[in-house]
């Protein structure tokens, strides 16, 4: 692990914003750290509002779609919600469709198959709107680049209206209106919602005409901060505010769906964190596994008894994704050794057997394990289908832009996309791939990082500071938790590896006589020789809360040690 500390605010402006706020001077650094500045700006950090909502209108073709809807709804046609198979569309379609089904009653929602139909708007979606008489499509979290899908539905009479928050292509859909904020020309000034956010700030504008307000739409939000915790989006702005409130919904008055998944594990207050690996997974599983409607059914369900069979389906999902996960993570690793790849600069294995439902996450752990810019292939029709993954700093998507004339299509993030191309085109891309990434990354890219805010002695850790830092959350991109590095700490002679196989380590850590704190590393069991015997180390952590019998105590999260 690299060690980074992230640079210090000059003292000059932490003593200013201590003093403005009336914090010590570390919760002035750290906020200092993340953009804020002054009294306003903590106000709204701390303390979000929905009256901080950017107006809908202010979006690109924002009126267009809003005036369509209407139409459509006055005219009595029938409107089908189409959105991707992954947390984001599925939650998307939930929010758009039950949002239109409370006043007008002929909507419908459409989820392509991941294995007949792949990523995005496809031509079977289109065949199934028009044989069902559906003159007016409203496509979520996807269909930025469904250039000829659109004109396809043109030539069967059915309007596109298109809400994505993927990056756009040179050229754009000849839909009715287009929803993205990354559009060049669009002026909305928070670009970094997801596409169940962009699909929520179409609801706000279609609410707004009937005089309510965002208020009137937060039993909506549970759907959109899964889907801002799922996509990995900034928890900066208008993002901070949705997930803050959604948060609250999921605790206190979820969707009867969400509820019934939140049952499955017992969990009793989830927190951001608990999102992403707790109901993200499940809702995910039914695409990967089986169908994404199921998630549909789920998020849509208002009969509670119904909703909890269809969570334990969906749980049954999950639970042979996991062991799918699993065998192909550890198939692609040998692949990986045996073919002698481990010293290149990227992963890039193929099976064309391995399920498509589990190909990102494979792509991920092998991420995790080799860090570097890695795709994992499997067989898809007569094409190859790959989930891309990357290392922080490195963007996938420019990189698959320079292997174009290999790739039939491809789409995505910097971090995460999605390609398909002929099986013929393997070698040459996996070769092509390569070259490019060896030519442009830099190598410290290669080794993972762990980005410090600020150092901290053990004898600055209080009740008071957690009570604080606690309300920087919901944490994620752009707003991370903290993360402090403590030196010459030593273990009070308490330190053993516990878990299966003693994989994590549990210590007891002190710091030039201070009182003892508890610290546990998950998955740094290994790192038992380094502090045992009372030997001095340094440390990269977060600060917890450890709950025992009813006793909640502080403790540190140990990222890394040396």
């Amino acid at each position: 692990m690299r060690w980074t500390l992230k640079p210090k605010p000059t003292q000059e402006d932490i003593n200013r914003l201590s003093r403005e706020l009336n914090v010590d001077a570390l919760v002035a650094h750290l906020l200092l750290q993340r953009g804020i500045h002054n009294y306003d700006e903590a106000k709204l950090f701390f303390r979000p509002e929905l009256e901080h909502l950017h107006d809908p209108f202010s979006m690109k073709d924002m009126q267009k779609a809003v005036e369509r809807i209407e139409s459509a709804i006055e005219n009595q046609e029938n409107i089908l919600v189409y959105g991707d198979y992954d947390v984001d569309g599925t939650t998307s379609v939930a929010l758009m469709a039950s949002y239109l089904q409370e006043s007008y009653p002929n909507v419908a929602t459409y989820i392509p198959d991941r294995y007949e139909e792949g990523y995005g708007v496809s031509f079977q979606g289109i065949d199934y709107a028009a044989d069902n008489d559906i003159s007016l499509i409203i496509a979520l979290d996807c269909g930025i680049k469904a250039i000829e899908k659109v004109v396809y539905a043109t030539e069967k009479g059915i309007d596109f209206i298109i809400c994505d928050h993927h990056r756009p292509g040179e050229n754009l859909p000849d839909a009715v209106a287009i929803l993205d904020p990354k559009q060049e020309d669009c002026t909305y000034p928070y670009k970094e919602l997801c596409g169940c956010g962009v699909g929520f700030k179409l609801i706000q504008a279609l609410a707004s005409r009937k005089g309510k307000t965002a208020e009137d739409l937060i039993l909506y939000l549970d759907l959109v901060a899964t889907a801002i915790a799922a996509d990995i989006v900034p928890i900066t702005g208008e993002n901070r505010v949705l997930a803050h409130f959604g948060l609250q919904v999921i605790n206190t008055s979820p969707r009867i769906g969400i509820q019934a998944l939140i049952d499955q594990v017992k969990k009793r207050t989830l927190t951001i964190t608990d999102v992403v690996f707790i109901i993200a997974p499940r809702i995910n599983a039914a695409g990967r596994m089986k169908h994404g409607q199921h998630a549909v059914a789920l998020l849509t369900e208002t009969d509670f008894n119904m909703a909890q069979q269809f969570a334990q389906e969906i749980e049954s999902f999950n639970a042979e994704r996991r062991n799918l996960d699993q065998e192909t993570t550890e198939a692609a690793l040998l692949q990986i050794q045996e073919n002698d790849e481990e010293n290149r600069f990227t992963s890039v294995v193929y099976n064309e057997n391995w399920h498509k439902g589990v190909i990102g996450i494979v792509a991920s752990r092998l991420t995790e394990t080799y860090y570097r810019p890695t795709l994992v292939f499997t067989k898809s029709g007569d094409k190859l289908s790959a989930s891309a993954r990357s290392v922080k700093g490195f963007d996938i998507y420019n990189a698959l832009e320079g292997c174009s004339d290999c790739i039939e299509q491809f789409g995505g993030h910097m971090y995460a996309a999605g390609l398909t191309l002929l099986e013929e085109q393997y070698e040459t891309f996996k070769q092509q791939f390569e070259k490019v990434v060896s030519e442009t990354i830099d190598p410290h890219l290669l080794q993972p990082e762990i980005s410090i805010d600020a150092p901290l002695e053990l004898n600055q850790i209080t009740p008071k500071l957690m009570r604080i830092l606690k309300q920087f959350a919901p944490f994620g991109p752009g707003n991370m938790t903290p993360v402090f590095m403590a030196e010459g700490i030593q273990d009070t002679g308490y330190a053993r590896g516990v878990g299966e196989e003693e994989k994590h380590l549990k210590a007891s850590i002190s710091q030039k006589g201070s009182t003892p704190i508890g610290a546990i590393g998950f998955n740094l069991g290994n790192k038992l020789g380094l502090v045992a015997n009372k030997k001095p180390f340094d440390a990269v952590f977060s600060l917890d809360e450890n709950e025992w019998n009813g006793t909640v105590s502080l403790q540190l999260k140990l990222r890394d040690i040396r």
